[in-house]
């Protein structure tokens, strides 16, 4: 029966010959590349889970007198949108456990593409002829925290209405065109009418939209050039070593969606997280204690806190703080991102292409730089949570940020210059030695029998 209908298919479409070369198509091995699809499986957790809550979501701001399953919240007024979230969570079947799995989806997703733009960019993978997708990857990061944010913020609760005003004063901070982004996006002043329903369609439409065609492409992009290699036996700039996509490769690439399946859904009912019926419906006059944002944007908000409050008048504009440490230096981050590819063959003089990767000790200016760009957004990510550190240890909140804004500096200094000398002393004794490269932790021998049944692919055939 198999054997028919694929002959009956194939007699129409003509298919065989490139279900054959797909079929072909070579993997690396190496467990590292496996980040990339542990984001795109995260994705389709996100999708699936989203779209159950959206049966059961209202986006409207209309104040309604709640008296459901939750007595605790009995004859409170709140909105339609936080009133449907909350009888997701304590009415709807499995309601809770959803929810929680698309809260923790979304921090897996973004973890993924993050630990994933740093492998690629700790190995040099950014280098010709991978700019442009290297420019996709960092483009579908600020997509994936731009729809965090509007995620978090469409439930209407106190928690994420807080996080909300902060994402406003940001947005309005912005010279010239702060006011009309404002009333883009979040239909003027918050709390508005208009916010929870333009917030949810950018959130479940456009930005949605936007990644999944980013995927598309960065997918066709790697599909199409292949994958890199780490330096190992057989692998030049010319050839792609490893599994074959069937049905070695698809077998294992199944088997982490469904780990990673396991993991989202263990997570999401055996961890709570956000748990809106204790922070209650939104209320202007009021502020949650201690209130964190999620980890991805925990940095922007450790910015905003140890920046000084110093504002800036340009003519008839006035700057505020909020616009240098809230939007500025986020921009600024990025925009070095995007131009790290360029800037460094620039100084490099090397426009070839390049399929063997570099190891981070063979490249120690590019990873010592690394690791103090991460030390920095390490440390501001610390200081978005001063307020409860100084709870939790009995500190004064003004000493903890005295100490950040020194460590801010000291910190990406230190760590850059004794990453630097790690790795050139790495370096410099592997060039002594003139041993084999084999990052998977096996010497050459080995790796030779263990490639034995792997796939190689010229580069162009």
């Amino acid at each position: 029966m198999i054997k028919w209908l694929g002959d009956w298919v194939d007699s129409r479409l003509h298919l065989a010959k490139f279900v054959r070369r797909a079929l072909n198509h070579v993997f690396p091995d190496h467990w590292s590349f496996m980040l990339g699809e542990v984001a795109l499986y995260s994705f389709v957790i996100l999708v699936i889970t989203g779209t159950y809550l959206a049966m059961f979501f209202k986006a409207s701001a209309d104040k309604v007198v709640y008296h459901g399953a939750y007595h605790a919240l009995d004859g409170v007024r709140m909105s339609e949108a936080y009133r449907s979230v909350l009888d997701i969570s304590v009415s709807v079947p499995a309601g809770l456990l959803v929810r929680q799995m698309h809260h923790w989806a979304s921090l897996i997703f973004l973890g993924a593409i993050a630990a994933h733009a740093a492998r690629i960019f700790f190995t040099a993978a950014y280098r010709r002829p991978r700019e442009i997708n290297w420019m996709i990857g960092l483009t579908l990061l600020v997509l994936a925290l731009v729809n965090g944010f509007l995620g978090y913020s469409i439930l209407d609760d106190l928690l994420s209405g807080t996080g909300l005003r902060i994402g406003y004063a940001i947005l309005l901070s912005v010279p010239v065109i702060g006011p009309w982004m404002t009333f883009l996006f979040l239909g003027g002043n918050i709390p508005d009418a208009t916010t929870i329903p333009r917030l949810y369609s950018l959130h479940i439409y456009l930005v949605p939209a936007l990644i999944a065609a980013l995927l598309a492409l960065h997918l066709g992009i790697i599909w199409r050039q292949l994958h890199t290699n780490y330096p190992g036996p057989r692998r030049t700039d010319e050839t792609i070593v490893g599994s074959r996509l069937y049905p070695s490769y698809a077998a294992k690439s199944i088997g982490l969606f469904f780990l990673v399946f396991a993991l989202i859904a263990m997570l999401g009912g055996l961890a709570q997280i956000d748990p809106i019926w204790i922070y209650g419906p939104y209320n202007p006059a009021a502020v949650i204690p201690g209130a964190q944002p999620d980890w991805y944007l925990g940095w922007v908000e450790g910015a905003m806190r140890l920046f000084p409050g110093v504002n800036l008048r340009l003519g008839p504009w006035l700057v505020p703080g909020v616009f240098f440490s809230g939007a500025l230096m986020p921009l600024l981050v990025f925009v070095a991102l995007y131009a790290y590819p360029f800037v460094e063959k620039l100084f490099s003089l090397d426009d070839k292409p390049h399929n063997v990767l570099r190891l981070p000790y063979q490249q120690p200016f590019n990873t010592a730089l690394g690791c103090s760009v991460l030390m920095f957004l390490l440390v501001l990510l610390v200081a978005g949570g001063d307020d409860v550190i100084a709870v939790a240890t009995g500190t004064s909140v003004i000493a903890i940020r005295t100490l950040l804004r020194v460590l801010v500096f000291i910190a990406p200094a230190v760590t850059a210059a004794l990453v630097y000398v790690l790795c050139a002393e790495a370096r410099r004794r592997h060039s002594a030695s003139h041993s084999p490269v084999s990052p998977e932790g096996v010497d050459s021998k080995e790796q030779q029998r263990g490639e034995s049944n792997e796939g190689v692919t010229t580069i162009g055939v």
